[in-house]
């Protein structure tokens, strides 16, 4: 095209943009303004302020329909596949009715979006555009589906006319194609025809506040329908979903299970992570049923950690009381778990188990095991209303019971004693350092207590330090610690915590990330002094995967490419961004405790660099106590699997 043509090509599409532009505008200023008057759609169409029917473009339509589901947070990486939906989020916040917070990845956004959905109970929009950064929120919603938290996921689309392809769309010659993705990763809807908002939204709203199996749901935007002008309803547009909590509708599976529970003298409760924000229901079940509590690595907090019926985490990694208890169960009380590999040993947790009560509110989920006694429903009033039963019973007095609990409780002291001898280890001399470090049980320790003291909450990274974290964790309720074990997404950790600066009310929140986990998702040094996060980052720094190394030694008695020779300055890096304050912690406890009270003292982000040891010292790691069906331990695992029962 030659210079003439483009300034005419120019010139045609801004007198046709100023065209309609005045009307259009105004009436979205409008709008927006009344709704900001009156508090929300509902309010300003119950003053009149608004009329029931509207004129809007499909991208105003789909703001209005999640004001009606209480989304008035954005994430947002605009593109070219996102400019009219852009524009109006624009306006509306012009107005004051919701806000936009703008990011660098499209990975990390989703996290953040979910840490925000998961950690404060606020619901939000990641906005992305068509193509790569459309797969790329995709894969960080696995983060959300594994962990059952609701998030609005909208990206950009192919047009519907078909005219010819459209830049980042999926080279494949199938129609919608995008489409078939998000609906192999959860719910989805392509908004091909604007009046069929409603019911995307009523979908949606399904998939978000689904109560106990909630999850990302996709809302496709085609290039050419958001800015497409419709006649919209606004009193049709679906509210909030909030289910009833539901429960057995007669007594007699209850009684059933009531007297299982009672008849038998050792019983585990396996707290998953349906169980959490369930305190006091499971706290008083186990107490009633006369149980001891093996928690899931999301589950941290059900039980207060002191408790003496709490025997911490049991699974492939697990402890030894959690695992000691899993395995010399006869009945076991599964709540709120879908029986994933961590948290059951690959299905053969529960080795000596003859029968299962599970309370669940999944169909699928309840009757996961064998000989079981199904509870379907919302695991808080089923666990309330069984604990009931068996207070009537006095289920908890048998003696066979106190024997169970006497040898839990022994237990449960020599994994504080294996535990202890840990956290006092003196710093350990590694390849890597110029001096001893410490190791990492310590160091997160260290961490952990500092936390507790100032009540801040812990976000952890996949990695080795979710791993020991998660053993090492003592939280006296729900929502303490975030760890994401569903997906085991490195880089969750550092960028959900992007979330404590967008939240109404924010907590001060630690990131525990390892040196890779952090490089996968840095965008947090310079997305946290733009949206004003108040909180910190430590990486603990062993210079590998130590995860994945610790079990190539297990397994192969060989560690292989999962460690490199890069030194990286953590402070230098940190402190390259403006806001940021980068604390070095030194190799000692006392020089982790002393950088750990500088970095807190900082009114925005801090990021405390933490060597740590990496190696085949025993004191270095906490062990794993159940088993997993990976590598060359599979055959055995399945043997055993083949062989049970239930």
């Amino acid at each position: 095209m030659t210079p003439t043509s483009a300034s005419i090509v120019r010139h045609l599409a801004s007198a046709e943009a100023k065209e309609r532009a005045p009307s259009a505008a105004a009436d979205i200023v409008g709008r927006a303004r009344a709704i900001a008057r009156h508090g929300g759609v509902e309010p300003a169409l119950a003053a009149g302020a608004l009329p029931k029917l509207v004129q809007a473009t499909l991208s105003e339509a789909l703001i209005l329909g999640l004001l009606k589901q209480g989304v008035t947070k954005y994430l947002a990486i605009f593109g070219h596949g996102s400019t009219d939906l852009g524009e109006a989020l624009r306006v509306y916040e012009e107005a004051g009715v919701t806000r936009t917070f703008n990011c660098r990845n499209e990975v990390a956004m989703a996290h953040a979006a979910t840490a925000l959905a998961w950690q404060y109970g606020e619901q939000c929009a990641v906005v992305t555009s068509i193509g790569p950064g459309a797969l790329q929120a995709m894969a960080g919603s696995l983060a959300a589906s594994s962990n059952g938290v609701g998030v609005w996921h909208i990206y950009g689309d192919e047009t519907t006319f078909g005219e010819g392809p459209n830049m980042q769309q999926a080279q494949k010659g199938e129609q919608g194609v995008f489409g078939k993705i998000t609906e192999l990763m959860g719910a989805s809807y392509v908004l091909h025809t604007p009046e069929a908002l409603r019911d995307a939204m009523r979908r949606g709203s399904a998939q978000v506040n689904h109560p106990y199996k909630a999850g990302p749901f996709f809302l496709l935007l085609p290039l050419n329908t958001q800015p497409v002008e419709f006649t919209l309803n606004l009193a049709a547009l679906p509210a909030r979903m909030a289910p009833p909590k539901v429960a057995p509708a007669d007594d007699a599976a209850l009684m059933e299970a009531a007297q299982a529970v009672a008849a038998a003298g050792r019983v585990v409760i396996k707290a998953g992570g349906g169980t959490r924000g369930h305190d006091a229901a499971i706290t008083r079940l186990a107490e009633a049923a006369g149980a001891a509590v093996a928690l899931s690595p999301g589950s941290s907090g059900v039980l207060p950690d002191a408790h003496p019926l709490n025997m911490h985490v049991g699974g492939s990694k697990g402890s030894i009381s959690g695992n000691f208890a899993m395995e010399n169960a006869e009945l076991v009380i599964v709540a709120g778990s879908r029986g994933v590999c961590q948290a059951d040993c690959s299905g053969i947790g529960y080795r000596s188990a003859e029968t299962v009560v599970n309370i669940n509110g999944d169909l699928g989920d309840a009757f996961h095991y064998n000989n079981t006694i199904a509870l379907q429903g919302d695991v808080g009033v089923i666990a309330e209303r069984l604990a009931a039963r068996l207070e009537a019973l006095n289920a908890a007095s048998s003696p066979a019971k106190r024997e169970w609990l006497a040898a839990c409780a022994a237990k449960k002291a020599e994994w504080a004693a294996y535990k202890q001898a840990r956290y006092d280890a003196p710093p350990m001399a590694d390849a890597v350092w110029s001096e001893p470090a410490l190791a990492q049980p310590a160091a997160i320790k260290i961490v952990a207590d500092f936390a507790k003291g100032i009540g801040a909450a812990k976000l952890f990274d996949a990695g080795d330090v979710q791993a020991n974290g998660f053993q090492i964790v003592e939280d006296d309720r729900s929502g303490e610690t975030f760890t994401e074990t569903g997906a085991s997404y490195m880089g969750f950790a550092t960028s959900g915590l992007l979330a404590s600066g967008l939240a109404q009310t924010p907590r001060y929140t630690i990131a525990f990330t390892g040196d890779g986990s952090f490089m996968m998702n840095p965008q947090i040094l310079v997305d946290a002094v733009e949206h004003g996060v108040n909180g910190m980052v430590v990486i603990f720094d062993n210079r590998r995967m130590a995860a994945i190394t610790g079990l190539q030694r297990a397994q192969y008695g060989r560690e292989f490419r999962t460690n490199d020779g890069v030194a990286v300055d953590y402070v230098a890096l940190a402190r390259a961004v403006a806001g940021v304050k980068a604390v070095f912690a030194g190799f000692d406890a006392d020089g982790l405790k002393a950088a750990l009270e500088e970095a807190r003292r900082h009114p925005g982000l801090s990021v405390v660099h933490v060597p740590v040891y990496a190696g085949e010292d025993e004191l270095a790691g906490l062990g794993a106590w159940g088993r997993w069906n990976v590598g060359n331990w599979c055959a055995d695992v399945q043997k055993t699997w083949i062989e049970q029962d239930i």
